[in-house]
């Protein structure tokens, strides 16, 4: 007998057979290779059998030549049910269109959640979840990945330590760590302040202590520039206090780099096409976006997103595959141009290693020369930093 599984889906049908001759009914089936089973004798006269759908039409000769007569007592399987169905049309399409608006619905964001956020952080937070296009009442499959909205927000969001991004059904929840503050006392211990690096001093300010520089000294790496000690050494008057000052100082930083006159590179065009799936069971289904793009070189960009229905992760995923046409462009400069994008690239990576109140106030070539079909610079600035550090004071030394 084949597989029940199959059976049920081509049609099993329970007869009861009745008649003179029931035994020969049974024999003249099996002869003809009809599949018969579950043979259950009622009486002296009858029988119960089960048996495929698809045999069915080959039991009236067989009931002819036996005399025997026979009743449907059950239909299982698919072949039945949908039948059923299509006299229930009504009820069955609204059962689905139930389990759609359920489905939809458990794939909808419904609420967001922050927490261990003051006032100022949480509408902050808010701001940037906001333009990263999680809100309420837009689908999920629209929305980045969990990984992508953590490190994003984590960047913005400032006054936050560390930000926590879960998924929760469709609920999205935020845990902030807020930056704490240390303490006054900590933060005004006794101490020095001594020279990060070496340089000219440009502007003195002193708040507390007893500077020992002055505007044009030459320092170098930790040389002491404000004491904590205030008064002469030896006195009994004599005090020790946190020290206090804005120190900035003039340094030399020299840069070199390169520019080629002629590079090729690859850029978006802005064209692009979008395809959609439903993966099932590892198998991809287009539902959207169908025919191949015609570009010749592309950049492509996956974003899949699990479907929930509840707080149950169904084992199907939507699929959003991005197709991005990119073309290879010739740049060429003259020299001119190569030196103007040199010292500008330059520049630019010298700010990025700065602190931001840092300011670059000269700017010289040093060297300059066309080497390969390059631009090679060698650059000399001049930039205005705060030059101070602390140095603890350990009192009884």
């Amino acid at each position: 007998m084949r597989n029940q599984w199959l059976s049920n889906i081509s049609g099993v049908v329970r007869i009861r057979v009745t008649g003179r001759y029931v035994e020969q009914f049974l024999n003249r089936c099996i002869n003809d290779g009809v599949t018969i089973w579950n043979v259950k004798r009622v009486n002296d006269g009858a029988i119960t059998a089960s048996l495929h759908l698809e045999d069915v039409k080959r039991l009236r000769p067989l009931l002819r030549q036996s005399q025997c007569k026979i009743v449907f007592t059950h239909r299982i399987g698919w072949p039945f049910l949908l039948k059923s169905m299509r006299s229930r049309l009504g009820f069955v399409a609204g059962l689905a269109v139930f389990f759609v608006l359920i489905l939809l619905l458990s794939n909808i964001v419904w609420n967001i959640e922050v927490k261990g956020a003051s006032p100022k952080v949480e509408n902050e937070l808010r701001q940037v979840i906001q333009e990263l296009g999680v809100k309420r009442g837009v689908f999920q499959f629209s929305i980045p990945n969990v990984e992508y909205i953590q490190r994003e927000v984590s960047e913005r969001v400032e006054d936050a330590t560390w930000i926590g991004v879960r998924q929760k059904g469709t609920t999205y929840e935020f845990e902030v760590v807020e930056q704490q503050l240390p303490e006054e006392a900590e933060r005004y211990s006794p101490r020095h302040l001594v020279a990060t690096k070496e340089a000219i001093i440009y502007k003195v300010f002193v708040e507390h202590g007893q500077s020992v520089v002055k505007k044009n000294d030459f320092v170098r790496e930790g040389d002491l520039l404000v004491s904590g000690y205030i008064g002469k050494e030896g006195e009994e008057e004599q005090q020790i206090v946190a020290a206090q000052a804005e120190i900035l100082g003039e340094i030399w930083y020299k840069s070199e780099v390169e520019v080629p006159l002629e590079a090729l590179f690859t850029t978006l065009t802005g064209e692009r096409k979008v395809k959609h799936h439903l993966e099932i069971g590892g198998k991809s289904l287009p539902i959207w976006g169908f025919g191949n793009h015609s570009f010749e070189q592309v950049e492509q960009d996956n974003h899949v997103k699990p479907i929930r229905f509840f707080q149950w992760t169904l084992p199907i995923s939507y699929e959003r595959v991005t197709y991005y046409e990119s073309a290879d462009y010739e740049r060429t400069y003259t020299k001119d141009e190569a030196v103007a994008a040199a010292k500008k690239r330059a520049k630019a990576e010298l700010i990025q290693h700065l602190p931001n109140d840092a300011q670059v106030i000269g700017e010289k070539v040093l060297h300059e020369a066309l080497e390969n079909g390059k631009v090679k610079l060698q650059i000399h600035y001049q930039v205005i930093e705060d030059i101070t550090s602390e140095q603890p004071i350990i009192q009884g030394d």
